[in-house]
């Protein structure tokens, strides 16, 4: 069989159409096996305290209440807050002390989880913000960072929290608040090896349903919709949840660049290239953001085009560079420039994209942003911030040209790599060459 041409688990037939079985070895995440308690402890024992020291905060406060809770409260135990309760995170020279001050319904739950080094509970009646300006007022820290902030994941704290914190403290601590922004990329970002470990099989798996899915396409009746369709059933099957918005995950497209979308009923027809944008979330924790490539056949084809292969190669060779430029210490904008230089030079129409981003809670996570060179020609905000072991990157690989009617369109081979103590490893196998889809 021709290389890159992809069949897990299915047939081709001698007229040129597939018949898929499902692919046995993707096997699911049983919830009963869900460790996420063990490394939320452990996350803030290892790593909490050297975000806390990058970010030169004394003390880090967050705010957690029921119906409109903070996007942080399932990393720091306020994930079943009812009425409002602090947790205070204590840099104490290379560790991290944490008190829990909290409501004395929700309090017992919250010293049975263990989580904390001490739960102190509010007596009835009494305001939270005067129990927590006691204890500032005890442990004097320098900066205290709270959850209010331009960027979204450090921005929990309600307007009226902040009115009665602000109160509670008075002018002197008052003006010690910082906003958490810096201290919450620093910590999200950088991964557990454990952590790590499951998002490499959620990520193998993402890839081997993409590989899977296109083996139901039938050109010129398969539509674009037809395949999110069996992704999403397969998602069911597995148990796994969308990595970003339901509705635009998996964002499959044959026709023109559309960007971040909905996949439409357009029918799949021969000499098509066809994306996929697909992404899980395990245990409700972790999320992968993997692409992956097909192009359909026309009759009398073996493989693609000349140029067609040509643009693909041109991808993947620049995914690879931006592979080689990561490690740790190096800003994310200069990786983002190593990709820009290859576009240029291999004749690829500029893009709209940054080359990468974060991967993990979120599918757009906390952390280094791999981007800004096309806009500056200095590292600012996000991909200024530096690359560190542990962290995980969804990043493409763009190659784009003009399509016969006008429009454009964009190889962007997008994997998972880690970064490592040496430099960086991909999370699963890449896409080295074309899934090929046979035609009538």
């Amino acid at each position: 069989m021709k290389q890159g041409l992809y069949f897990t688990g299915c047939v081709l037939l001698t007229f040129g159409l597939l018949t898929c079985s499902e692919n046995r070895s993707v096997q699911p995440f049983p919830p009963e096996n869900n460790p996420w308690s063990q490394i939320r402890h452990q996350r803030i024992k290892s790593l909490l305290p050297e975000a806390m020291s990058r970010a030169d905060v004394d003390l880090w406060l967050t705010v957690c209440r029921e119906n409109d809770n903070d996007p942080l409260a399932m990393h720091v135990g306020g994930e079943n807050a009812g009425r409002p309760a602090a947790f205070m995170f204590f840099l104490e020279e290379d560790t991290v002390r944490s008190l829990a001050i909290s409501p004395v319904g929700e309090a017992t739950a919250l010293q049975d989880v263990g989580l904390h080094d001490e739960v102190k509970v509010i007596p009835r009646g009494n305001s939270l913000w005067q129990e927590v300006a006691k204890v500032v007022e005890e442990t004097r820290p320098g900066r205290i960072a709270i959850n209010s902030s331009d960027y979204n994941i450090a921005d929990g704290l309600s307007y009226t929290q902040r009115l009665g914190l602000e109160k509670a403290l008075g002018p002197e601590y008052f003006r010690r608040l910082v906003p958490s922004d810096l201290l919450v990329k620093e910590w999200l970002s950088v991964k557990l090896p454990d952590e790590i470990a499951i998002m490499k099989k959620a990520a193998d798996i993402t890839a081997k349903l993409e590989a899977e899915a296109y083996q139901i396409v039938i050109p010129d009746k398969t539509t674009d919709a037809d395949v999110a369709r069996y992704l999403k059933k397969r998602m069911t099957q597995l148990g796994v949840t969308d990595a970003w918005a339901p509705e635009q995950n998996p964002n499959v497209n044959s026709g023109p660049d559309r960007g971040h979308s909905h996949s439409t009923d357009k029918v799949i027809r021969p000499g098509d290239v066809i994306q996929t944008d697909f992404g899980i979330k395990v245990y409700d924790i972790w999320c992968t953001d993997i692409q992956r490539f097909a192009y359909v056949l026309k009759p009398g084809e073996n493989e693609p085009p000349e140029d067609i292969r040509k643009y693909f190669a041109n991808a993947v060779a620049g995914h690879r560079k931006v592979l080689s430029a990561m490690r740790p210490g190096v800003t994310g904008w200069s990786v983002d420039k190593a990709q820009r230089d290859w576009m240029e030079e291999s004749g690829s129409l500029p893009v709209m994209w940054g080359t990468g981003h974060p991967v993990g809670y979120w599918a757009h996570d906390a952390g280094p942003s791999l981007g800004g060179s096309a806009y500056s020609d200095q590292p600012a905000g996000n991909n200024a911030l530096l690359l560190r072991t542990g962290q995980v990157f969804a990043y493409d690989g763009f190659f784009t040209w003009e399509r016969e009617d006008g429009e454009t369109k964009t190889i962007s081979v997008e994997e998972m790599a880690v970064i490592t103590d040496e430099g960086a490893e991909y999370l699963t196998s890449p896409q080295e060459n074309w899934i090929l889809i046979g035609s009538q």
